[in-house]
């Protein structure tokens, strides 16, 4: 009986089952569309897990800026400049919105620094006379005293000080002080406190005299084997206003890119010079060799005619639009000129009328690699015109010579070079001190809020343009040690051969 009934049972339950084929089957795939979500869901879920990317700040194109000037919206507020937060930074925080720069790697904060270029090593020289004695605070007022220097800049606890003696040529004091107190932003907690006299005019004044006695120690934007100035980055860097001329970072890029678009060979084959001949001597000589009825010298030189410019807001004396001739004329007025890194950028040979003033990059330069020296004397005209005979008869060799001044140029003279160069330079002064900075008498404190308060038009948005966070981790570069003894008297003699050389050659 138990056996019979199995047959039946069985035969009923699959009967059953048969019924029910539909409702499990949908159950099934219910079942599996629910699993296969869980899957997709927990597949994109983990993928976000591992990208975390930092979200992407809008940035506005040039014609987006322009559009917002000129339609019916409103035209977009004066510039802000980025603040670093938990540091000290010069700026309350009323002046600007916060910036927290993200934290480097731990790769990249481990990986140890660049060496700094060659060129550095002359900070070491230019303290020299003060490495025996240091630097007292009577040295320091007597600097004052004799040179009647333009401000006093002291750094206390990373904060910075300025104390104003007199008025600099437009706004060089301004952004003199503006980049001092970027790399006090760039390097928050690392530069040591300090107490420096800074002027503002062209010329060295600071006699080499005794060298075995330390003389009043003065800064200023150049130097020359006479004097003893300490030759410190020039206003130019963060922007010259009155002239439209942009921040150097800005401007370095456009001047590659307008490189790039015009072949060497395809360049006028003179020398060209354009500027104000009416602050040197030797500028008025210049103007002979210009070309005329009964020579060419291979020069086409023109005065700028400065009343015109100012009118025009220096619109047609763009520099980055300058590099059209395959040689550049560099010539000093009454000092140094700041046109040095505009020539040496434009990848055209840099004839260079025989320097008497150093910047504190120039000497990073030799003869024949980086540029072709010129006579500076009633000679000057003639040794133009070998320069270009030469460099239209061997462009082979030319164009090395200008592609060498315009990387040195575009690799070691970067914004980050020339912060590094201040910093190392005035931490190696800052050693030097025999006694502890304090705020002087009649000093303000200087930061970002009492710099652009009340500044209009370019002057603000160059400061806007050139306001730096900290460095991401990211220390500066290597300083390397002094020139010894020899290595100097090497490099002075090596110098001195080249020039000899060439004049041979002119004769």
């Amino acid at each position: 009986m138990e056996a019979a009934a199995a047959p039946k049972a069985s035969s009923r339950l699959a009967r059953s089952l048969a019924a029910a084929a539909p409702c499990y089957s949908g159950v099934f795939v219910f079942f599996a569309a629910l699993v296969a979500g869980a899957l997709v869901s927990a597949c994109w879920m983990s993928v976000s897990a591992r990208l975390q990317v930092t979200p992407i700040t809008p940035v506005a194109t040039p014609g987006i800026a322009h559009n917002a000037a000129t339609g019916p919206e409103p035209a977009p507020g004066p510039p802000r400049f980025p603040a670093i937060v938990g540091a000290s930074t010069n700026q309350t925080p009323s002046a600007a919105a916060s910036f927290a720069p993200p934290a480097p790697a731990p790769a990249e904060a481990d990986a140890p620094p660049p060496d700094c270029p060659s060129y550095f090593r002359w900070i070491h020289e230019d303290l020299r006379p003060w490495r025996a004695a240091g630097v007292t605070r009577g040295a320091l007022e007597g600097a004052r005293r004799l040179f009647a220097p333009k401000f006093r800049v002291t750094v206390v606890a990373g904060r910075l000080y300025v104390a104003r003696y007199g008025r600099c040529f437009q706004t060089r004091a301004a952004f003199t002080q503006w980049g001092i107190l970027q790399l006090l932003r760039r390097y928050p907690g690392r530069v040591p406190d300090l107490d420096l006299m800074f002027d503002c005019d062209d010329l060295p004044v600071v006699g080499a005299g005794d060298r075995h006695q330390a003389p009043p120690p003065l800064f200023r934007y150049c130097g020359s084997e006479t004097t003893l100035d300490i030759a410190f980055p020039d206003w130019s860097f963060w922007g010259w206003p009155e002239l439209n001329i942009k921040p150097w970072e800005a401007l370095r890029r456009e001047i590659n890119e307008e490189n790039a678009m015009v072949n060497w060979m395809d360049r006028a084959p003179y020398a060209y010079w354009k500027g104000n001949p009416k602050v040197g001597a030797e500028r008025l000589l210049l103007l002979r060799c210009n070309a005329s009825g009964e020579r060419d010298w291979n020069a086409r030189v023109y005065a700028q005619d400065w009343g015109k410019e100012v009118r025009h807001g220096f619109r047609g004396s763009d520099l980055s639009k300058q590099c059209t001739h395959r040689y550049k004329i560099y010539i000093e007025g009454r000092g140094w000129s700041v046109s040095e890194k505009y020539i040496l950028a434009c990848d055209s040979v840099a004839l260079m009328v025989r320097p008497r003033f150093h910047d504190f990059f120039s000497r990073g330069l030799s003869p024949l690699r980086h540029y072709w020296p010129v006579r500076g004397d009633r000679g000057m005209c003639r040794s133009i015109k070998y320069a270009v005979d030469w460099g239209n008869a061997h462009t082979d060799r030319a164009q090395e010579m200008a592609g060498n001044a315009s990387r040195f140029i575009q690799e070691e003279l970067t914004m980050d070079r020339v912060y590094d160069y201040m910093f190392h330079l005035l931490t190696e002064y800052a050693r030097l001190l025999r006694y502890r900075p304090e705020v002087p008498r009649g000093a303000a404190e200087v930061t970002v809020e009492s710099m652009t308060r009340g500044k209009r038009g370019l002057e603000r948005q160059f400061m806007a343009d050139t306001a730096v966070a900290a460095a991401n981790g990211e220390g500066p570069c290597r300083l390397q040690p002094a020139y010894s003894a020899e290595e100097l008297e090497a490099l002075r003699r090596a110098r001195e051969d080249v020039v000899r050389q060439v004049e041979a050659w002119e004769k």
